[in-house]
Parts: C-alpha cells; structure tokens; sequence
C-alpha cells in the first residue's frame, strides 16, 4: 500500500488550524482540538499507510469534523475555518471509502 500522503497533509492542516486559532485569538480549546484531531488524524493516515490498510479510525475522525465543523460553518456562514475543514474532511471520507471499500465489508459478504 502506498503512502496515504492526502491522509498526512489533511492531519497536518487540521493541526496547523489549532495552532493559528491559538496565534490569532489566544483560544487555547482551538490549540488542543486542532493538535488532538491532527495527531489522531496523522495516526490514521500510518495505519491507512500499512500493508493491510486500516482507515476506520481516519475515518470516524473525518466524520466527526465534517459534522462539527459542518454546523459551524452552517451557523457562521464563513468559509474559513469551518468550511475548510468541513470540505476537506467530506474529501477524506469519499477518499478513505472508495480506496478502502473492500476493507470495511465484512467477510464472506458481496459488495451491491
């Protein structure tokens, strides 16, 4: 399996979010949350890197912030930072699905 590199940029941009919500407000929870779901994002992407891919963990993340920053992003109206990060991580959830599909089914099942 190739390097999940979308998988570490995206980990990479969600931290890099936390720390500039940090540099601009001083919001510590935006610091904390950006490097939590950046680190747990990363990880995902070293599992989705291995030679049986596991994404449910990239996966469920990715869900998590779509709808989370999909809600702000709906209540504010402005692109940056929600709709960014909502955008990028319906991205990873249509990418984790159709490159990982065959991982997720369960044995012995036949895809639709």
């Amino acid at each position: 399996m190739p390097v999940d590199w979308f998988g570490y940029v995206y980990a990479a941009t969600v931290a890099a979010g936390g720390i500039m919500g940090y540099a601009k407000a001083g919001s510590i929870p935006s610091l904390g949350a950006g490097l939590a779901f950046g680190a747990l994002l990363g990880y995902g992407a070293h599992m989705n890197s291995q030679e049986t891919p596991r994404p449910l963990l990239q996966l469920g993340t990715s869900l998590f912030l779509a709808g989370l920053m999909g809600a702000r992003w709906n209540r504010s109206g402005k692109l940056m930072p929600a709709g960014m990060v909502c955008m990028l991580s319906v991205a990873a959830l249509v990418k984790n699905l159709a490159t990982y599909n065959r991982y997720l089914m369960p044995t012995g099942t036949k895809a639709p």
